[in-house]
């Protein structure tokens, strides 16, 4: 075991070492008979990375747990999209099972789906844990951290889109339009951008209601001494 690191997860609120061990059988699950093994690595990567040093960035810079679970739940949607490289995931068939109608046919959708739910998702559960760093850290107001957060997440999906682009041109090869879930449309990056921006606004105007507003960036409970 890594020095210290038994000390540094015992620090964390109970609640948020439950989310990040779940998070973690949860990557393992959905690399379990892994249909796309050649992608696998370069969807999953990035959440395993999160889940090791997860608990060192909570102990330096602590969050609440409902800002925790807000990546926790982004996260885990990732990770089920990630399993089927996003343009694969079979929702219609889950839906066909239980309803004996599937979504497609429903909504009128022409392409698979789930990829513009996670960006929507990126920005309506991401938008807390940052205006929330933002104002604890910052010592910012609670409406200057939501601007930031909101203008973060659109910097951060326009970054998102350019780095996926590159990663395409020279990891993914022929599997480049599979692994960005573009499936076709020349819009798609500007489409998920304004799904992101969208839920980062319905976000905001959740949170600026005077009751949960007035707790961002109030010090979360710690169960044992910071390290």
């Amino acid at each position: 075991m890594i020095p210290g690191a038994g000390a540094v997860w015992t620090s964390l609120p109970t609640a948020q070492r439950r989310m990040i061990a779940s998070l973690a059988v949860a990557i393992v699950a959905a690399n379990i008979a892994q249909p796309y093994p050649d992608l696998a690595p370069l969807q999953h990567g990035p959440t395993v990375a999160i889940a090791m040093v997860g608990p060192w960035l909570l102990n330096r810079w602590p969050l609440s747990d409902r800002a925790v679970g807000s990546i926790w739940l982004f996260l885990l949607l990732h990770t089920l999209g990630a399993r089927w490289i996003y343009s694969h995931v079979p929702y219609d068939d889950w839906a066909r099972a239980i309803s004996g109608h599937d979504l497609s046919s429903t909504f009128g959708l022409r392409r698979n789906g789930y990829d513009r739910v996670v960006h929507f998702a990126f920005g309506a559960l991401l938008t807390l844990p940052i205006a929330e760093a933002v104002r604890r850290f910052g010592g910012v107001r609670t409406a200057l951290s939501l601007a930031f957060a909101f203008a973060a997440i659109g910097l951060g999906s326009a970054l998102y889109e350019i780095f996926e682009w590159l990663l395409t041109l020279f990891a993914a090869g022929d599997t480049a339009d599979y692994y960005n879930g573009q499936q076709g449309d020349v819009w798609d990056a500007q489409k998920d951008m304004a799904a992101a921006q969208g839920g980062s606004v319905i976000a905001m105007v959740l949170l600026l209601r005077r009751r949960a507003a007035r707790h961002i960036g109030n010090p979360p409970q710690r169960e044992g001494p910071a390290q």
